[in-house]
C-alpha cells in the first residue's frame, strides 16, 4: 500500500543528513554503566556455555548476509507521502537502537579487554553485528534521499546510566523481543509478499537470529550471577524491565499503526502476539513473567493510548507552552497511574512452572 500525496518534508543538519529525532521517553536511548564492576564479575559458573556462544559469534555467520542486491537499485519515490514519512521513521528508530547497542558493546569491550577476555570478545563480536545493523538500515535510508550521522549522534545524544545488572535485563529484553519483532514480521510476509514494498525485509530470517544469540548471550551471563536472578529484588526489577520494554512497545508501535498497516499488518495484534511470545522466552531465564492475558492488561494500556492522543493534540494546538503544562498534567498522572497499576498485577511465578514454560 502506498500513499500517492507529495513526499514529505525532514528536517536537515545538511542536504541529505537528517535531523536525528527528539529525544523522548519512548525514543531508543544510549546507555552507559559501570565498567569497573562489569571487570569484576565472576562468570566461572557459567563459563562453558560463555565460550560455547563465543564461538558462534566467532563463526560469524552472517559476514556475507548483508549485501545489497540489484532489487535495491530503483526509485523509490512511489513510496510517498505518510508511507514515506513512517517508513524513514522507522528506519531511523532500527538504525538508532541498533547504533545504540554497537556503542555500548564496543565499549564494553575495550574496558573489559585485559580484565576479562572471554565477554570482551563477545562484547567486541556483537558490536560487529550491531554496526552491520545499523549501516545497513542507514544506507537503506539513503534510498529515501535522507541518511543520519552517525558520529553527531554519538556526541549529541544523553546517555542513560544503569547499573550493570540493569544493563542485561535491558539489553537480554531489547535482543529478545527485537527477535520476535523480525521474525513476526518476516513470516507475515513470506506468506504475504504483495505486502513486502521494500526488500530489506528479505534480510529480517538471519538478521533476527543475530538478536536471538545476543540475547542468549545475556541469558548466559544472568545465570553466571544467581543473585540477579534469585531473590526478590530481583522479581521485582525484572518486573518493571518487562513491563517497561512491553509498554514502550506498545505505545511507540501504535502511535505508528500506519507503518504496519502499510506491510499489512495489524499493529495490535502485532504487539500482543510479540509481547506474548517474548515474555515466554524471558520466562527461561527471568523468575517472573508478566500476566499478559489478564484482561486488566491492554485495557490499561489502552487508557495509556487514549492519555498520549490527548497530549499529542496539546502539544500541537496553539495553547501557550506554559498553559500546556497544567493542561497536560492530569494526563501523565493517569499514565502513571496506569504504570503502576500493571506493575502491581500478579505476576506468574515462571519457576513455579519451569517444565512447561523453560
Amino acid at each position: 500500500m502506498v500513499d500517492s500525496l507529495k513526499k514529505p518534508s525532514f528536517e536537515e543538519i545538511r542536504p541529505g543528513i537528517k535531523v536525528p529525532a527528539k529525544e523522548t521517553l519512548l525514543t531508543p536511548r544510549f546507555y552507559t554503566t559501570d565498567f569497573d564492576q562489569m571487570a569484576q564479575m565472576d562468570i566461572a559458573a557459567n563459563e562453558d556455555e560463555l565460550k560455547a556462544i563465543l564461538e558462534e559469534f566467532r563463526a560469524d555467520y552472517n559476514r556475507h548476509h548483508f549485501v545489497r542486491d540489484e532489487e535495491f537499485e530503483q526509485s523509490w519515490d512511489h513510496i510517498d507521502g505518510e508511507t514515506r514519512r513512517l517508513f524513514v521513521e522507522f528506519l531511523e528508530r532500527s538504525c538508532t537502537a541498533e547504533f545504540s547497542g554497537f556503542l555500548l558493546y564496543k565499549e564494553l569491550g575495550r574496558r573489559l579487554k585485559d580484565k576479562s577476555p572471554v565477554l570482551a570478545e563477545c562484547f567486541n563480536l556483537m558490536s560487529r553485528d550491531e554496526a552491520r545493523h545499523a549501516g545497513f538500515l542507514n544506507k537503506a535510508m539513503s534510498d529515501f534521499k535522507l541518511s543520519l550521522d552517525l558520529g553527531f549522534l554519538t556526541k549529541s545524544r544523553s546517555y542513560t546510566y544503569f547499573q550493570p545488572k540493569f544493563i542485561f535485563y535491558a539489553t537480554y529484553l531489547s535482543e529478545k523481543i527485537g527477535y520476535w519483532r523480525y521474525i513476526t514480521i518476516y513470516r507475515h510476509l513470506e506468506a504475504h509478499p504483495e505486502d513486502r514494498i521494500y526488500p530489506i525485509f528479505r534480510f529480517f530470517e538471519n538478521w533476527c537470529q543475530d538478536e536471538n544469540r545476543h540475547g542468549d548471550f545475556f541469558d548466559a551471563i544472568m545465570r553466571a550471577q544467581p543473585q540477579m536472578l534469585n531473590d526478590w529484588k530481583a522479581r521485582l526489577w525484572c518486573r518493571f524491565f518487562l513491563l517497561s520494554v512491553f509498554v514502550t512497545m506498545y505505545l511507540n508501535d501504535i502511535q505508528r499503526k500506519d507503518f504496519y498497516a502499510s506491510i499489512g499488518l495489524d499493529a495490535r495484534e502485532y504487539d500482543k502476539y510479540v509481547i506474548e511470545k517474548t515474555n515466554e522466552t524471558a520466562g527461561r531465564v527471568f523468575p517472573v513473567m508478566l500476566d499478559v492475558n489478564n484482561p486488566k492488561f491492554y485495557e490499561w494500556l489502552e487508557a495509556c493510548i487514549q492519555n498520549n492522543e490527548k497530549l499529542t493534540a496539546i502539544a500541537n494546538s496553539n495553547t501557550p507552552k506554559f498553559l500546556q503544562f497544567f493542561q497536560k498534567l492530569p494526563y501523565y498522572v493517569s499514565n502513571g497511574w496506569k504504570f503502576l497499576q500493571l506493575y502491581l498485577l500478579k505476576p506468574i511465578d515462571a519457576m513455579a512452572i519451569q517444565g512447561s514454560v523453560r
